[in-house]
């Protein structure tokens, strides 16, 4: 499914920031939603990264702490470097109660960076390219 349909206006631009924690500073506990290991998870992030750039998205990963403020201050930095078209936001922000205010924080500072940014929500690292093309193919 995509978003051809939408009134909402294409992104800005094809360059996409890939927002989420990396593998290491994930728990058991927290990757069980997933029914992944610390180990499969580094496996499905690269093949992620390589079916990327493979498919000659612009994109970059930006792996964020689960520290609010942490969080913001990396997603300034990044966008003091250029605009991003669309955000995805991976599902270990998302996915877990405890990281609510985190991933509230994200979206907000998202906006207030770049006014018109799509956002967009994979389910796993398995799905994010296609998660992405449901923007840049709008």
């Amino acid at each position: 499914m995509f978003h051809k349909n939408s009134q909402v206006k294409a992104p800005i631009n094809d360059r996409v920031l890939f927002i989420g924690f990396l593998p290491e500073t994930m728990s058991a506990e927290e990757l069980a939603p997933l029914n992944m290991t610390v180990e499969e998870l580094t496996v499905q992030f690269e093949r992620s990264r390589e079916a990327i750039q493979a498919q000659g998205v612009a994109g970059e990963m930006c792996g964020i702490s689960k520290d609010p403020d942490e969080a913001e201050a990396e997603l300034r930095k990044r966008f003091a470097e250029g605009t991003f078209g669309v955000a995805l936001i991976g599902g270990g922000v998302r996915f877990l109660p405890e990281n609510t205010v985190l991933f509230e924080r994200i979206v907000n500072v998202l906006i207030d960076l770049q006014p018109g940014i799509r956002l967009s929500f994979n389910n796993s690292p398995q799905n994010t390219l296609e998660a992405v093309h449901r923007w840049l193919d709008h």
